[in-house]
C-alpha cells in the first residue's frame, strides 16, 4: 500500500508537457509548436509508455503531492488524454483529495468548452494564460482572444473549479503604473486566490527578441520596471494576495501547490517534449530531459519506451547552489540545515555575504531560515551572486 504523503523534503510531482499551441506567441520561448493535426491517440499512448518508463526507475512508495498538464497548450488535449494520465498516474503513485492536479489553458470559447470534461477528468485547478486586459495589448502580445472573450471564460472556470489562477504579464511596450494599476485593480475584482504577474523579457529566438534587436519594439526601461513591480506588491498585499513567490501571489491555502515542490527542491517526474525532471535514485539526485522535438520524440518513446536523453548527475555542489537559487525565491525562504545536507555536508553559503546583505536589508536570517526580503526578491540575482561568489 502507498504511504499516505511522500516522505522525501520538498515532495514529488508529475510534470506532463504537451507541446501543441494554435499559434506562437512573439514571446513566447517555451517549447510549443503548431501543427495543423495531432494524432490524439498515438500521443495518448506515448505519454502513457513514458510514464510507464520513469515508475519503473523510481523508488517504491513515492506519493504524488502534484500533477500539473502545461505546454504548449494543454487544453488542447482531450479530456480523454487527461482522464487516461491520471488514471496511470494515480495507478503507479497515488492520487489522492488531497493532490492538486492543475491544467494550463487558454480562455477561448472552443477550450472553455471543455472544461466541464478536464474537471470531471480529475483536473482540480485550472491556470488560464490571460496576459493583459485589453484588446490592444492582447493584440501586441500575439493573443487570439479577446478582453471580453477572457472575463467571460473567467467566470465560467470560478463555476466549474474551487480553484484556479490566472496570468498577466506587465512592462508591456508603452505600459504606465496608473495603467497597471488599474488593470491589476480590474483583476483582483475577478480573481479568487491565486495571480501569476510576469514581468515581459524578451528571449532570444522569439520574434519579440528580433522586433527589440531592430528597434522596433521598445518595453519599459529598468527603473520604470521597477515601479511595476513595486507597484504590484503594494495592491496584492492590501488585496490579501502577497507574493509567495518572485512573480506568484496567494492567498494563504492558495499557493500553487506543483510550482512549490520545484522551489523546494522536490522531486518531479517529466514526461512529454522537452520536458526535465530532477529525481533522487540511490541516494543521489539525477536530473532528466526528453528530446524537445515533437516528431522526434514521439518516434523514441514508441521504439524505445521513452524520448529521454542520458541522466546527467547532479553534484552535490550544484544540488546545494539549486536548492539556494530555488528556495530564495519563495517569501518562505530555505533552511541552511537543508542546503548543507543537499551539499554534502558543506554549506554552499558565504556567510559573511549574508552578514553583508542582511546590513543591506536584502536578507534576513532567522535562526536557521535564510530568507530574501521583499528587495532582495526583486534583486535576485544579484543576491544570489554574491551568495554564491
Amino acid at each position: 500500500m502507498l504511504p499516505l504523503t511522500d516522505t522525501v523534503p520538498g515532495g514529488f510531482g508529475l510534470y506532463v508537457h504537451w507541446p501543441f499551441c494554435a499559434s506562437k506567441c512573439p514571446y513566447c520561448d517555451f517549447n510549443s509548436h503548431v501543427r495543423e493535426g495531432v494524432d490524439q491517440a498515438r500521443w495518448r499512448a506515448a505519454m502513457l509508455r513514458e510514464m510507464d518508463h520513469f515508475a519503473a526507475r523510481v523508488p517504491v512508495g513515492r506519493r504524488l503531492s502534484s500533477v500539473f498538464f502545461g505546454g504548449g497548450t494543454p487544453s488542447l488535449m482531450p479530456p480523454e488524454t487527461v482522464a487516461a494520465i491520471l488514471e496511470r498516474a494515480n495507478h503507479h503513485w497515488g492520487i489522492t483529495d488531497g493532490v492538486e492536479v492543475t491544467l494550463e489553458a487558454n480562455p477561448t470559447s472552443s477550450e472553455a468548452a471543455r472544461f466541464a470534461g478536464f474537471r470531471a477528468a480529475g483536473v482540480n485547478r485550472l491556470s488560464m494564460g490571460i496576459q493583459a486586459l485589453n484588446d490592444a495589448d492582447l493584440k501586441v502580445l500575439g493573443r487570439k482572444h479577446s478582453a471580453g472573450e477572457a472575463m467571460a471564460v473567467i467566470a465560467m472556470a470560478k463555476g466549474i473549479f474551487d480553484r484556479f489562477s490566472f496570468d498577466l504579464i506587465y512592462a508591456r511596450p508603452g505600459q504606465t503604473v496608473a495603467a497597471w494599476q488599474d488593470e491589476l485593480s480590474q483583476a483582483l475584482d475577478m480573481a479568487v486566490g491565486h495571480l501569476s504577474l510576469y514581468q515581459l523579457t524578451i528571449e532570444e529566438g522569439t520574434q519579440f527578441h528580433t522586433l527589440h534587436q531592430r528597434g522596433d519594439l521598445v518595453v519599459p526601461d529598468e527603473d520604470l520596471a521597477g515601479d511595476l513591480y513595486e507597484a504590484t506588491q503594494v495592491l496584492l498585499n492590501q488585496a490579501g494576495m502577497p507574493a509567495y513567490e518572485v512573480s506568484n501571489h496567494a492567498r494563504p491555502g492558495q499557493e500553487s501547490r506543483h510550482n512549490l515542490v520545484y522551489w523546494r527542491y522536490g522531486d518531479y517526474v517529466g514526461i512529454g517534449p522537452g520536458a526535465h525532471g530532477r529525481l533522487t535514485l540511490k541516494g543521489e539526485k539525477t536530473a532528466t530531459r526528453t528530446h524537445r522535438a515533437p516528431e522526434i520524440w514521439l518516434q523514441r518513446v514508441e521504439e524505445a519506451g521513452t524520448g529521454a536523453h542520458a541522466d546527467e548527475r547532479v553534484t552535490p555542489e550544484q544540488r546545494g547552489r539549486e536548492a539556494l537559487m530555488m528556495g530564495l525565491r519563495l517569501a518562505e525562504g530555505v533552511s541552511l540545515a537543508r542546503l548543507t545536507a543537499e551539499a554534502g555536508g558543506v554549506s554552499p553559503v558565504d556567510m559573511a555575504a549574508v552578514d553583508r546583505l542582511s546590513r543591506h536589508g536584502l536578507l534576513t536570517l532567522d535562526g536557521d531560515r535564510l530568507t530574501a526580503t521583499a528587495d532582495g526578491r526583486q534583486r535576485l540575482n544579484g543576491v544570489l551572486a554574491a551568495l554564491l561568489g
